[in-house]
């Protein structure tokens, strides 16, 4: 099969398409034709070997897991002879934590990890691209136990991730401030976006006791700066791992009428099960800002480096006709 490798970290040229051996389930183990996958500000990441303490996971010197990738939309063609839950055939999403894997072909899955059916009616396109950022912004808005009109600002409100927190705060009930640049605001408008702030001309933290919840979705801001703008009782939430966020929510934790908050979702079940319903509903739509196929990954991890995409980045496996390739929005 083929599937993207990188035996060292660094730029989006060390990702290389070669041909490896097709994987064989194990007994509690589906096997799945993957379809679409997709690149995400994490495996961008993962790539350079970045932040240098997840090389304690990754590999210290050089990666471990040679096929990068965490999340895959696909068709279960094989299975284990213990997997109840699936059947041949079945149109599947999830995610792959640690074990990467998915800018593949193939790949095999645990039932019982974060693989669920898709919900019907969507493309493999848009179901994984239903993977990573709603399921990060449910897990995170749901530690903010958010409450009818209060007020949550979303920095990074247009990525991947914000556009999933704008729509889940929303239906929350919600006040939403999307924090983004002035190009998208209608884009966050059209998510349900109540009030909006470009990041290069307003600084929102000059806005004293403003905020419920301030959910920064790409690890641009600081508790320390954002205490002010919280209300008492607010919280500040941060999904990108370091030092400053483990302490402050650590320390926040034991003492202070305003709390950070930062944790790692990977065990997406519930999570992929609760968007799924909404997906079903007419309540969320994933976003889309480009698609490319499998052959030009390198390209798709450079545009995610650049920091500018609107929504997610979808990654279309081939298998026997050519990978289409365009421009996917909501």
């Amino acid at each position: 099969m083929k599937a993207v490798c990188y035996e060292k970290y660094g730029s989006p040229e060390v990702l290389q398409l070669r041909e490896i051996p097709k994987p064989s389930p194990r007994k509690d183990e589906i096997l799945v034709k993957i379809r679409a996958t997709s690149v995400t500000s994490s495996e961008a990441q993962m790539r350079q070997g970045k932040p240098y303490y997840g090389r304690l996971i990754l590999g210290l010197t050089k990666p471990s897991r040679k096929v990068l990738g965490l999340e895959f939309a696909g068709e279960v063609v094989g299975r284990g002879s213990e997997v109840r839950k699936f059947g041949l055939g079945d149109r599947v999403f999830g995610f792959t934590g640690f074990r990467c894997g998915g800018y593949a072909q193939y790949i095999c899955v645990p039932e019982n990890e974060s693989v669920i059916l898709m919900p019907g009616k969507i493309s493999f396109e848009e179901a994984v691209a239903l993977v990573d950022g709603p399921t990060t912004a449910l897990f995170f808005l749901n530690k903010a136990k958010i409450k009818e009109s209060e007020k949550v600002l979303i920095y990074g409100a247009s990525g991947s991730i914000g556009t999933a927190a704008v729509q889940i705060a929303v239906l929350q009930g919600a006040e939403v401030t999307a924090v983004c640049s002035a190009g998208n605001f209608e884009l966050v408008k059209s998510l349900g976006a109540h009030k909006f702030i470009d990041y290069r001309t307003e600084d929102f933290t000059e806005a004293k006791d403003a905020y419920d919840v301030i959910f920064d979705t790409v690890g641009k801001t600081s508790f320390a700066k954002c205490k002010a703008s919280l209300r008492t009782g607010g919280k500040y939430l941060v999904t990108v791992i370091g030092f400053e966020a483990l302490a402050q929510t650590v320390l926040t934790a034991i003492w202070g009428r305003r709390k950070a908050y930062f944790s790692m979702s990977i065990d997406k079940k519930s999570e992929l099960q609760f968007i799924k319903e909404l997906v079903e509903q007419g309540k969320h739509a994933p976003v889309i800002d480009k698609c490319f196929p499998l052959d030009r990954i390198s390209e798709a991890h450079a545009y995610t480096d650049g920091g500018h995409k609107k929504g997610n980045v979808v990654i279309s496996v081939s298998h026997d006709v050519p990978s289409p390739v365009g421009l996917l929005t909501k």
